[in-house]
């Protein structure tokens, strides 16, 4: 059923409808809260918005339709079906002015009512699931491209912690890819219909946090002009994604412990806890452990982040992943740029391996998008990549020289690729027969392969 395990809020004055009512919603498996009047109705809307709301029209302290013009104003989104024991033309469009779905008169008849809220909460799920899907590029990148072990293992990490609800934790250098593993992890987990939304918390200043995340009331703050959810409110039933935690505002830190902890937060302004379900998937390139240590980051929210922590391989430590990976990316931007097929030739594949790439995949993207830009060739060559360093980094000169061995793999794997597979163009290219190349292929354990 559509609505299984939505949430409804029902509002209604008399005792025994709305324990009739609530007693048949339970039973068909959602979540219900009631309220008699129009503060009570209003404080338990501020405390936790529901799925969809069944609103009374006579109310002791005021009017259903008023009392859904103030809420809608706060909420849009949350469908609305108004009762009365006294309808009318007049008031069913002024009902469905101020915005209510569905205008229903006493005696109500729960079957319908039920039938109703499935295909309002359905609809407004998907509208959400629609919203979010706007934003995923339409080609993600794969977020284990590649034949390194180190891959096949995130791969297999990931995979087996992918249904879990906990929170998640992923480390690694910046540009290793933390996001796109983010949402791959949104999506193959049991909240993939709901939104994914994400916040990088480097260079955010605490009030621009704050206000970023939790929201804020009108009056807050100079300039808050009317209230304003937050990306925490966003992600309500989905999942949560903070970049760079590391760097997060040491004042900040405790409310997202509450959060985590309560599923309860405050809007900047309120003194009301709200109610959100979210999960939380968090990363960051620092040492969170040293971090405790020197007193920047709170202990209780690395300890409570740390449940599943995920390492994502720098670029550098898998370098035998480079020429597939290049060439996917090589691909995309062609494409996006409206080119015509773009090739690395062998000798640039080799050059991108032995770059030290501090920037990870992301400098990667940058440098192949470059290199697309400006030729005017159908390939790239080695004079077409543009480094952000003449040589590589100190820390590139602390790994094991590359033997000519490794080099001879590397060139033989990169010329194997750019013919596309075809062993015969690949020897004749290398200037070895079939045979010759097929012992090789062996001998590095290259899996020869046609397209």
């Amino acid at each position: 059923m559509a609505a299984a395990r939505a949430r409804i809020l029902l509002v209604e004055d008399d005792a025994t409808i709305r324990a009739s009512v609530a007693g048949f919603l339970r039973a068909k498996g959602l979540e219900v809260d009631t309220a008699a009047t129009c503060a009570a109705a209003e404080e338990c809307f501020r405390t936790r918005v529901p799925d969809a709301m069944l609103l009374d029209q006579v109310l002791p302290d005021g009017s259903g339709i008023e009392l859904l013009a103030r809420l809608k104003a706060a909420a849009p989104a949350v469908p609305v079906i108004m009762l009365t024991g006294h309808g009318s033309i007049e008031l069913a469009v002024r009902a469905i002015k101020e915005g209510a779905d569905q205008f229903l008169t006493k005696p109500i008849d729960m079957p319908a009512v039920m039938v109703l809220i499935d295909r309002l909460v359905l609809n407004e799920r998907q509208r959400r699931h629609q919203l979010a899907s706007r934003s995923r590029h339409r080609d993600a990148i794969d977020p284990f491209l590649g034949r390194s072990r180190v891959m096949a293992s995130l791969a297999e990490e990931a995979r087996a912690i992918a249904a879990a609800d906990a929170t998640v934790l992923l480390h690694g250098e910046t540009g290793t890819g933390k996001g796109v593993l983010a949402k791959w992890l949104h999506e193959q987990g049991s909240r993939a219909d709901e939104a994914f939304v994400d916040l990088n918390c480097a260079g955010l200043s605490k009030d621009l946090l704050e206000t970023e995340l939790f929201g804020h009331e009108a009056g807050a703050f100079t300039g808050a002009m009317k209230p304003k959810p937050g990306l925490i409110e966003g992600a309500h039933r989905g999942s949560l994604f903070l970049d760079e935690i590391g760097d997060m505002d040491p004042v900040v830190q405790p409310k997202v412990l509450k959060v985590l902890d309560d599923r309860r937060f405050r809007r900047v302004g309120d003194v009301r806890d709200r109610h959100v379900d979210v999960r939380l998937i968090a990363a960051t390139h620092r040492d969170l452990a040293a971090a405790v240590q020197e007193g920047t980051f709170r202990g209780d929210l690395f300890f409570r982040i740390n449940t599943l922590t995920i390492v994502v391989p720098s670029l550098r430590e898998r370098v035998e992943d480079i020429p597939l990976l290049a060439d996917h990316l090589v691909e995309r931007i062609a494409r996006d740029m409206g080119r015509r097929r773009v090739h690395l030739t062998p000798e640039a594949v080799v050059t991108l391996q032995e770059y030290a790439w501090p920037g990870n995949v992301r400098e990667l993207r940058n440098v192949l998008e470059r290199a697309v830009l400006l030729t005017r060739d159908e390939q790239i060559g080695p004079g077409d990549l543009r480094f952000a360093f003449a040589k590589a980094p100190e820390a590139r000169a602390s790994e094991a020289p590359v033997t000519l061995r490794e080099v001879e793999r590397r060139h033989i794997e990169a010329t194997l690729r750019a013919a596309a597979g075809n062993v015969e163009q690949t020897a004749r290219t290398l200037g070895i027969s079939k045979s010759s190349l097929y012992e090789r292929l062996k001998r590095f354990g290259i899996e020869p392969f046609e397209s």
